[in-house]
Order: structure tokens, then sequence, then C-alpha cells
């Protein structure tokens, strides 16, 4: 008997740490579907303005839509993508969307109208949507519960890459080359994207179920991600002026070299710290993790409104690296264990459905900002809000990380 009952300890115990595998194929490949569709996006995002002012002559309004629509588009992508994932199957959304996506990305060489060109951005941004609503629901299926924050932490951390790499490429090229290099260099990305997607599994959704006929809020929002996609938005509408403005920011203080490697820096610091801070996430909550975070994340700022060297430019992008793109991912791991199991793909769905809106809207508030404010009194104001945010933060989870872990508990012993 006492074999037998060691045998059984042993094949308990095999079970149980094969379901805490965290760096399984399938999550190796839909990290890098992330990847290089981020990739694709912030090559494309930097010389989109760039592009249209230079080919088409158009006015920098005209530039300003031409980025927004893609960001609209993609919000329209997530929105469908997080109704219909269990009707149709994420496997089926996944490569169906990235076929079209690279025709869209393909299309780009032939837009010789800038009617054109917008209706081109605008597909290519539902598809985008797509893809990374999708691969984000699948990617939770995959990450074990026990390593949630670890693994939603190095899922973001291939997307944050990408946000290092794309801009620092696309500059490149544009000095180097021409924008149908660039253009190029997008569809291969995306290609790749499309290629490594056929030897992906998916895994079954947990309780799976299929979405009602006709327009239901439930078929489209997952009510309990909410609150922290709530968080999001008002955190990421100020931190967008980071995107829309450092360049001329870098300009006026004159640290532009600095400028070119600020976002290198930024992942750097995040790739450097992501193996400790998303395990410290599972061990010790959210909160312990997440007010030291919006705190770094509100000293970055102030460190860069008041960047006079090149030092303090790239030390207030450790700072920022640091704060957001941990964040970014714990705030993700919440809404996806705040929902029911069989919801997590409509949990993160929500959840960039408001970061796509903060993104957004973000550039014209700053913008009307800016009127008013220096650039070093906009990033001041940004850190700023950011101490509020920590506030707004505090009121709406100083009760629910016990109710959490207690949920995440219970979906352990299910």
């Amino acid at each position: 008997m006492g074999d037998y009952d060691d045998f059984n300890k042993k094949g308990y115990k095999m079970k149980q740490a094969q379901s805490s595998k965290l760096w399984t194929k399938d999550f190796i490949i839909i990290s890098l579907i992330n990847f290089f569709t981020h990739l694709v996006f912030y090559t494309l995002i930097v010389i989109t303005a760039i592009y249209v002012v230079t080919e088409f002559n158009a006015s920098q309004s005209m530039a300003g839509l031409a980025t927004g629509i893609f960001v609209l588009a993609s919000l329209v992508g997530r929105v469908f993508a997080g109704k219909y994932l269990d009707r149709i199957g994420p496997k089926r959304i996944l490569v169906g969307s990235l076929i079209l996506f690279v025709l869209a990305m393909i299309s780009h060489l032939f837009a010789n109208t800038f009617i054109l060109f917008l209706a081109i951005r605008f597909i290519h941004g539902i598809m985008h949507g797509s893809i990374t609503t999708t691969a984000g629901a699948i990617s939770a299926e995959l990450i074990p519960d026990s390593r949630r924050g670890e693994g939603t932490g190095y899922y973001a951390t291939f997307m944050n890459i990408a946000m290092a790499i794309g801009p620092f490429l696309a500059m490149f090229f544009y000095a180097n080359f021409s924008f149908t290099a660039i253009f190029i260099l997008g569809i291969i990305f995306a290609v790749l994207d499309l290629i490594i997607t056929i030897f992906l599994k998916v895994p079954q959704p947990k309780g799976a179920h299929r979405a009602k006929q006709g327009f239901h809020f439930k078929d489209f929002i997952e009510p309990k991600a909410l609150p922290i996609s709530f968080v999001l938005f008002i955190l990421s509408i100020p931190y967008s002026s980071l995107l829309v403005f450092l360049a001329q920011y870098a300009i006026e203080i004159d640290l532009v070299s600095a400028s070119t490697y600020f976002f290198v820096v930024f992942a750097v610091a995040l790739i450097v710290t992501r193996p400790f801070t998303g395990v410290w996430f599972d061990r010790f909550g959210a909160n312990r993790l997440n007010f030291p975070l919006l705190l770094l994340l509100a000293i970055g700022f102030f460190l860069l409104s008041n960047a006079k060297s090149d030092l303090s430019f790239l030390l207030s992008a450790v700072f920022i690296g640091i704060g957001f793109g941990t964040i970014l991912s714990n705030f993700l791991a919440i809404a996806i264990q705040s929902s029911p199991p069989h919801r997590k793909g409509l949990a993160t769905s929500t959840f960039f459905i408001s970061l796509d809106l903060a993104n957004g809207i973000g550039p014209y508030i700053n913008g009307i900002l800016v009127a008013y404010l220096s650039f070093r009194q906009l990033y001041f104001t940004v850190g700023a809000w950011m101490l509020v945010v920590i506030g707004v933060y505090y009121l709406i989870f100083r009760k629910k990380e016990n109710n959490q872990a207690v949920n995440v508990k219970e979906q352990h012993l299910g």
C-alpha cells in the first residue's frame, strides 16, 4: 500500500508540475505572434504621418487622421473579435485575420491616393485589433492560474520589445532607404507572423459558450474587467503624451541624440526586471507591487520634466519603462483574474478596448494642454496625475485583492 500511495503522490506531483508549466511550445508561439504583430504596428506608426505629408502633400491634421484611423479601426476589431471568439473559434479568427493583415500590408505598396491609403489603414487596423485580442485570449488559456502574473508579464514583454525595435527600424530605414523598404519590412514581419500561427495548437476555453444572437452588452464587454480597465484608461490618456510629444520635447531641450535611445532603454529596463516582477505579482499580490510601480511611473515623469542631460533623460526612461511596462501586464492579469474562466477572451478585449480609447483620445487632450503648457510643464503635470491615479487605484482595489485571491484558489480547487 505504501508503494501504491507513493506512486499516486508522484503522479499527482507530476500532473501538478505539468499544469503549472509556462514555457510550452504554444506559449512561445503565441508570444512571438504578439511580438511580430506589434512590430508591424510600431514600425509603421512612426512613419505614417511623415509618409502622408511627403507622398500625398497632406496637412498635419490629415496626417493625424491617417494615424488615428488605425487606432479607431483596431477598437472595432477588438469589439467583434471578443464577441465571436467562441462562435467562430480562436484559431480560425487568428488565421483569417492574419491573412487579411498580410494582404493589407502588401496593399500599402499600391496606395496611390490618400483616400485609398486611409481605407487600407482602416482595414489593417481592424485586423490588428482582432489579432491582438484573439492572441491575448489564447495566451490567457495557455498561462497556468498559479503563474498568471509571471506569464502575462512575459507575454506583454514581447510587445514591449517590439515597442523598442519597431520605431528604431522605422527611423533607420527612413534615413537610409525609402518608404517602400519600410513597407517591405512590414510585409516580411506579417508573413512570419502568419507562418508561425500554423504551428499553434489552441486549447479549448474552459466553460466555453456561444455568444447570443443580436447585440448584448455582455457579448462585447466583461463587466468584472471594467474597474481595472477604467484605471488603465485614466492612466494611459496622459501617458500617450510620451509617444506624441517626446521627439518635439527632445528638440526643444537639445537632447535629440538621447531621444533616439529612449524606448530602447525603456525596453531593456523592463526586460531586466521582468523575471522578478512577474513572480512577485503571483507571490505577494497585485497591490504590493502596483502601488510602488505607479509611484515609480510618477517619479519617471518628474525626472523627464526636469531632464537637462542625456543621463537624466535616459534615467527617466528606466523608471517609466519599469513602471508602465510592468503595470500594463499586471493590470491585464487582474482583468483576467477578476473575470469568470470562460470569459477570459472578453476580459482581454475589454482591457485593450480601454487602452485603444485612451490612445485615441489622449493625443487630442494632450494637444489641447500643450497650447497652454510648455513640454516641461506637461510632463510635470503627467507625473502629478500619476499620483492621482494611485489614489483612484486605492479607492477601487483596496478591498478587492483578497476577493481575487479567493477566486483564484477556488479556480485551482475546481
